[in-house]
C-alpha cells in the first residue's frame, strides 16, 4: 500500500534511493533519548544541567512533527489506525498541558505520558514499516526533520493538532516561541543536555 505524501519533485528513475533517515530510524532515537532524559530528572540526584527547558523544547518539536506527518502517515497507509492515532492525539494533549510551567510534582506524570507516547507511536510504527516503502519511510523522515526545525519550542495544548492547520500555524508559533528562547538564551536541543556537577 502506497503512503500518500505532499506533492513531491520527481524521482530520476528505477533504483532511485533518495538520501537521509527512515522515519522509523528518526523517531527511535528520539523516544530513546526522550526516555533517557525524562528517567533522568525523575531520578533522586541534581538535574542535568538545562534539563528541564530542554525536554519541554524537544518534546514540544517532537510531538509537533509527529502530528504533521507521522501520524497522517499512518492514517494512510493503515485502514484500522483512526482509533490508535486518537488516542496517541489525546496523549499528546494531556503531555503537552502537563509540560506547561513544568514543575516537580509533574515530573512522574510527565514521565509515565512519555512511556505510554513511545509504546504507542512505537506500535504504529513498526505497522507503517510493513506497509510502507524504504523510499517512503525516507522521504517521511526528511519531510520530519524538516518540520522539527519548523516547530514551536514550547506546549501550545490550544492550537490545532492535525493538518492542514497545524502545518500552517505551529511555524507561525514556532518563530515567536524561537524569539523569546533566544532572548532569553534557553537550551532547546537534546545534544546541550549536560552531567550535573559532581559532589
Amino acid at each position: 500500500m502506497s503512503v500518500h505524501l505532499p506533492p513531491l519533485p520527481p524521482t530520476p528513475g528505477d533504483g532511485y534511493q533518495p538520501a537521509g533517515r527512515s522515519i522509523a530510524a528518526t523517531i527511535a532515537d528520539e523516544h530513546q533519548q526522550l526516555l533517557d532524559l525524562t528517567r533522568r530528572l525523575v531520578e533522586p540526584g541534581p538535574d542535568p544541567a538545562h534539563g528541564r527547558e530542554i525536554l519541554v523544547a524537544a518534546l514540544s518539536r517532537h510531538l509537533s512533527a509527529e502530528e504533521q506527518y507521522l501520524l497522517p502517515a499512518i492514517r494512510q497507509a493503515l485502514a484500522d489506525a483512526d482509533g490508535p492515532v486518537g488516542e496517541v492525539l489525546a496523549g499528546d494533549a494531556a503531555l503537552l498541558m502537563a509540560l506547561r510551567g513544568l514543575t516537580d510534582d509533574r515530573l512522574a506524570m510527565v514521565a509515565n505520558l512519555v512511556e505510554a507516547h513511545v509504546v504507542a507511536v512505537d506500535a504504529l510504527v513498526t505497522r507503517l514499516c510493513d506497509a510502507a516503502t524504504e523510499e517512503e519511510l525516507i522521504r517521511l523522515g526528511n519531510r520530519l526533520e524538516i518540520a522539527e526545525e519548523a516547530a514551536p519550542t514550547r506546549p501550545h495544548p490550544g492550537i490545532p493538532h492535525t493538518p492542514p492547520w497545524n502545518r500552517i500555524v505551529e511555524p507561525a508559533v514556532a518563530l515567536v516561541d524561537k524569539f523569546r528562547d533566544a532572548v532569553t538564551r534557553r537550551h532547546t536541543r537534546l545534544g546541550e543536555v549536560t552531567e550535573p556537577p559532581r559532589q
